[in-house]
């Protein structure tokens, strides 16, 4: 199954019977990284954690019982 980069455009081949391949099947909203985005992402996201300037934007649940 050949996959795309969704930040470089790079083209790779995934086995058919990988669970990545059939994820991505699966639910056609789930987007696929290439690994050397996916560690300059890493990469960067824990050079901000260490500078202290990387804040999580989650809503907060307001009922107890959700």
């Amino acid at each position: 199954m050949k996959v795309k980069c969704i930040l470089c455009d790079q083209v790779e081949e995934v086995e058919e019977t990988s669970l990545l391949a059939k994820k991505l099947r699966k639910r056609r909203v789930m987007t696929y990284m290439c690994d050397t985005c996916r560690d300059r992402i890493d990469k960067k996201t824990e050079e901000r954690l260490a500078k202290g300037k990387y804040r999580e934007y989650r809503e907060k649940k307001k009922d107890p019982y959700i």
